[in-house]
C-alpha cells in the first residue's frame, strides 16, 4: 500500500468558511497548490454535492470531499482542514442540515489507490479521541503537533 505522507503544507486550520462550497476550496487549496488536482476537480466536488447532495458526510462531523479521478486529479493526495465554527450543508429531502468542522480532502488516481486512501482515512475517523483533539485545536500550530 502507498503510504501517504500529511506534510504541514496539507494540514489546515480555518476560524470558517462563508458556506460548505467555500469550505471545499479552502480544504482543496493545498492539493490546487501542489498541482495534485486541477480546478475542474474542485468545481466537479461542488457540482457533485449540487446534484447528489452532502454525500461527502462520512461521519459525525466529518466530511470526505472528493470527485471521480478523471475530472482532473494529477497525482494522489490528502488534506486535512479543520474549522473552528461549523460547515452547514442543507439535506433538502429531509428540510434537515447536517454539520462538520473536519474536512478531508481525497484525490485519488484509480479505484487502488482510492482504496488505500479510504483505509487510511478510515482509521482516522475511528479514532474519536483523534477527532476530538482536531476539532479542539486553536490553531494551525496545534493542529500540526497532532500530526507530528
Amino acid at each position: 500500500m502507498e503510504e501517504i505522507k500529511l506534510d504541514k503544507q496539507f494540514i489546515q486550520w480555518e476560524k470558517q468558511a462563508d458556506n460548505w462550497m467555500d469550505a471545499i476550496r479552502i480544504s482543496a487549496r493545498p492539493l490546487l497548490q501542489e498541482k495534485k488536482i486541477t480546478t475542474d476537480y474542485v468545481e466537479a466536488m461542488i457540482t457533485n454535492i449540487k446534484e447528489l447532495g452532502p454525500y461527502i458526510l462520512i461521519a459525525p462531523l466529518v466530511a470526505l470531499p472528493h470527485a471521480r479521478p478523471e475530472q482532473g486529479v494529477n497525482e494522489i493526495g490528502l488534506s486535512v482542514t479543520v474549522f473552528q465554527e461549523p460547515v452547514f450543508f442543507d439535506k433538502p429531502e429531509t428540510g434537515d442540515s447536517s454539520e462538520a468542522n473536519i474536512f478531508i480532502c481525497l484525490a485519488a488516481k484509480d479505484s487502488e489507490s482510492h482504496l488505500d486512501l479510504l483505509k487510511k482515512i478510515s482509521s482516522l475517523i475511528e479514532n474519536e479521541e483523534m477527532i476530538t483533539k482536531m476539532r479542539n485545536t486553536q490553531s494551525e500550530e496545534e493542529l500540526h503537533q497532532i500530526f507530528a
